[in-house]
């Protein structure tokens, strides 16, 4: 009920904002940052309606509590995704213009991948940005100093739609940066970036989320919940595997797919849970850890 009456409270909100014709002075607005807290409002407000009805009512594990153990920093974690997505855009700015500026033969290139419909570019950039996702997330399992930050976010013991909020900042920074800069180089249109964000989004919440749709159909051809379930399985075979956002394809031409039939991992997390609890506690785990 609290949190039913939190997501209410908040849509009230969003829409007296929209609709009044209320304004700060002009000296009020000097200086003003604007953090994102916006696009957290909405986000909660979206995914929040809905995936808790579909857990709640399509629920793999129908005794998992909608306020599980762990819930409040994976709550933060969300906000800090939400927060970042402005600010790591606008800091992809500054080296997407430094590269722009330097490669004025690209002009062609850009006005042509732009002119494409919308449709396509929202594939194209989902298979681009999937494969250089694919190296850097099959990295940061193989390097061990690199596990440590991607440990962060396989330590959560309950797979959720909140549970893929949770990475350590610097992983966030990394790969925003190899996907966001070379997007605006390649000159794909605002819209289209604008609506793949919007994709990620919601296919990070739920193929994280606990639903029991298997979608066999759909395995050959796009990541599931039960496919990116077996990527956080604690079992030994659930070790680097399935390490696709979008296209298993790419698991399957670099030899690290593996989709038992049927089958759910037993359970989730890191082996021994070596990582701790606390935002802090896990910032500061990839410096601390024996590497």
């Amino acid at each position: 009920m609290l949190g039913f009456s939190a997501i209410v409270v908040v849509f009230l909100a969003t829409v007296l904002g929209e609709t009044s014709n209320a304004s700060l002075p002009a000296s009020a607005n000097a200086g003003l940052v604007n953090l994102g807290l916006d696009w957290f409002a909405l986000n909660i407000l979206f995914t929040g309606i809905l995936f808790v009805p579909l857990e709640k009512i399509f629920g793999r594990l129908s005794d998992q509590p909608l306020f599980r153990s762990e819930w409040r920093e994976d709550l933060f974690y969300f906000l800090l995704s939400s927060v970042l997505v402005q600010s790591l855009a606008f800091l992809s700015l500054a080296p997407s213009m430094a590269i722009l500026h330097h490669t004025d033969n690209w002009a062609a290139l850009r006005q042509m991948v732009a002119s494409q419909p919308l449709w396509l570019q929202v594939v194209e950039i989902m298979f681009f940005t999937d494969f250089i996702q694919y190296w850097f997330h099959r990295a940061f399992h193989q390097i061990p100093f690199l596990w440590g930050f991607h440990a962060v976010h396989h330590s959560a013991k309950k797979m959720d739609w909140l549970a893929g909020s949770r990475m350590h900042i610097m992983e966030i920074i990394g790969l925003r940066s190899m996907t966001i800069i070379p997007m605006f180089v390649l000159g794909f249109a605002e819209h289209a970036l604008n609506f793949y964000i919007f994709l990620v989004y919601l296919n990070a919440t739920f193929i994280h989320s606990n639903v029991r749709f298997n979608v066999e159909f759909l395995k050959p051809f796009i990541v599931t919940p039960r496919f990116h379930h077996w990527h956080h399985g604690i079992e030994k075979e659930a070790i680097d595997v399935n390490f696709s956002i979008h296209f298993p394809l790419l698991d399957r031409l670099f030899g690290t797919y593996y989709m038992p039939p049927n089958q759910w991992p037993g359970g989730y997390g890191v082996s021994g849970h070596p990582v701790p609890n606390g935002y802090w506690q896990q910032f500061l785990y990839p410096f601390k850890r024996k590497v």
